[in-house]
């Protein structure tokens, strides 16, 4: 699965959208990275730039539009009311999708260094990715801002971590860090009392409210500090607003712990402070894109309020997600366009999503691609369905209650295996379009020779190892369909049996492809490793898919009589 990260760069620069442009055209320029959002600020002349992709694409796009701001942006005729040491202020990376916070932290150390190798300007690591616990916050860095930073850079404690202590007066000093990803989310009220929104917001915000006495003065320990009343959702920025476009209050926040305080926790909060106000939430608003993982979250949520089983498709978990939230009530909300994930693939004329009859018409045609790698990938999708289907079917019969939690479990696992799967179908043809580019490329030189044989290894072995993730798929389908054959509903044995056979089919066609290709990679280590790993993996799926279909068929033919 594909590695996606989020950058995140503050420019010195809100007012002039020309050279805004520009530092956004160097992000664009990059292949494999997608321009999110853009958010100028005349009276801050500071603008909030959102990018992601993977992480190799990302970082030399962060490289990119750290140089071009360089070029552009003249930090001694800046003012603006955010504070700011440098033409990039801060660049931090969020991860996003399989990739870990430690992940992103050690992207940011190397990052940190390109950009002070590129540009030559002192870089100092903050967040997550801090080196010294006085640079953890942002503002411990940048206090006294840019006009401090000259005298600063001269005390050998403040020396960067990256790059000579040197002030650079037209750039300053950049900070790269790595923080987790931050929701922006409105949640509506059906009230005009700006003060009911501020109110609640102070009930839920982490920061909490004044402590009140019984006569309504603010409590104070014996130093003299205001005492707080803790608020009721942890790693959450909150505060009321009336929006005079919609005609009615808001409760505006910043969740930045989605895992802890996700879009669901927050939105049944206000709801319930909101009823001791005798308000009404009517809907809520999600600013900018999200991660899938925080929509899944909050549809899983619901679905189980319900009572309805998660391991359900992952659209019907956005739409519920979607509904239950209330997210399109404000304004359009296009889950393709708001999903950080989802934005970032280009799905257009992908295979999987083309009809039974236009896919298995171009697979008849004379065209060498998709081929029997697709077909293995589409088997081991529709095996994967199949065991969902029926662990959903169980789910929902009473006469099974008592496996009714393991059977959701092994739905969504199913589910799971079904979506990477599907994304082999398009992965298997788009590797062998590769390969056949590849050999197309021009041998005339020696080192033209040399740079074609080079691309045609690796695309030879992406299309050798494409087909071996489809088979070692195969023995994870096959633990799936075990447990609901055996435990599942009885009145969908013969749809479990099937998945059994199309996961043998998958395996089969994935084992044949590799061995088609594999003579074409040049490596023998590689060629001994990557076959008997295929074989291996092949005799574990036979031996599995025998007895579960001897298993089966028993059943099947006793129920006969």
């Amino acid at each position: 699965m594909k590695q996606i990260i989020e950058c995140v760069p503050n420019f010195s620069e809100g007012r002039d959208m020309n050279i805004i442009k520009q530092i956004t055209d160097v992000i664009e320029r990059v292949d494999g990275v997608m321009l999110l959002d853009v958010d100028p600020g005349k009276d801050t002349n500071r603008t909030v730039v959102t990018f992601a992709g993977e992480p190799g694409p990302v970082m030399d796009a962060a490289v990119a539009c750290v140089a071009k701001a360089k070029e552009l942006i003249d930090m001694t005729k800046h003012c603006g009311a955010h504070p700011r040491m440098g033409a990039t202020d801060v660049c931090p990376l969020v991860p996003v999708s399989n990739i870990t916070m430690e992940e992103c932290v050690e992207l940011a150390k190397v990052l940190g260094k390109r950009i002070n190798e590129a540009t030559g300007i002192p870089v100092y690591l903050y967040g997550e990715a801090a080196q010294r616990k006085d640079r953890y916050n942002l503002p411990d860095i940048r206090k006294g801002e840019y006009e401090a930073l000259e005298e600063k850079l001269k005390d050998p404690d403040f020396a960067p971590d990256f790059g000579e202590p040197v002030f650079l007066p037209k750039s300053g000093a950049t900070a790269v860090g790595a923080r987790a990803f931050m929701l922006a989310y409105n949640i509506n009220l059906n009230t005009r009392d700006l003060k009911a929104a501020q109110d609640i917001a102070m009930t839920i915000r982490s920061s909490g409210r004044a402590k009140r006495d019984a006569k309504g003065q603010i409590v104070k320990d014996k130093n003299g500090v205001t005492v707080k009343v803790p608020g009721k959702l942890k790693f959450c920025q909150a505060g009321g607003w009336y929006i005079e476009e919609y005609g009615y209050a808001q409760i505006t926040m910043n969740l930045h712990r989605f895992d802890i305080t996700g879009l669901h926790t927050a939105f049944d909060t206000v709801v319930k402070e909101a009823e001791k106000k005798g308000l009404r939430v009517t809907g809520s608003e999600l600013i900018g894109l999200a991660p899938l993982q925080a929509m899944l979250d909050a549809g899983e949520h619901y679905l189980k309020l319900q009572g309805t089983s998660t391991a359900c498709p992952e659209k019907e978990i956005i739409y519920c997600a979607v509904r239950s939230l209330g997210l399109a009530d404000t304004s359009p909300f296009d889950p393709q366009k708001r999903i950080v994930e989802y934005a970032l693939k280009n799905e257009k004329g992908q295979l999987k999503h083309l009809s039974v009859n236009d896919f298995t018409d171009l697979l008849s045609s004379n065209a060498p691609a998709p081929g029997g790698g697709s077909v293995a990938a589409l088997n081991a999708a529709l095996a994967a369905g199949l065991a969902a289907m029926v662990a959903n079917l169980t789910f929902e019969n009473m006469n099974y209650e008592n496996v009714r939690e393991d059977m959701e479990n092994a739905g969504r696992y199913a589910q799971r295996l079904k979506m990477r799967a599907l994304s082999l179908i398009d992965e298997d043809t788009a590797a062998f379009n590769a390969w056949m580019q590849a050999l197309r490329l021009p041998k005339k030189s020696d080192d033209e020779k040399a740079r074609r044989d080079a691309v045609v290894q690796r695309a030879v072995l992406s299309a050798v190892n494409i087909p071996l993730d489809t088979l070692k798929l195969c023995p994870d389908i096959l633990k799936t369909a075990e447990f609901v054959l055996k435990k599942g509903n009885q009145n969908a044995l013969s749809d479990a049996t099937v998945g059994v056979r199309q996961t043998q089919a998958a395996a089969w066609g994935a084992y044949y492809n590799i061995l088609i290709n594999l003579p074409s990679l040049d490596d023998p280590k590689k060629r001994e490793s990557i076959l008997k790993t295929a074989k291996e993996t092949m005799d574990a799926v036979e031996s599995k898919a025998a007895k579960l279909t001897l298993f089966a068929e028993e059943k099947l033919t006793h129920a006969i009589g």
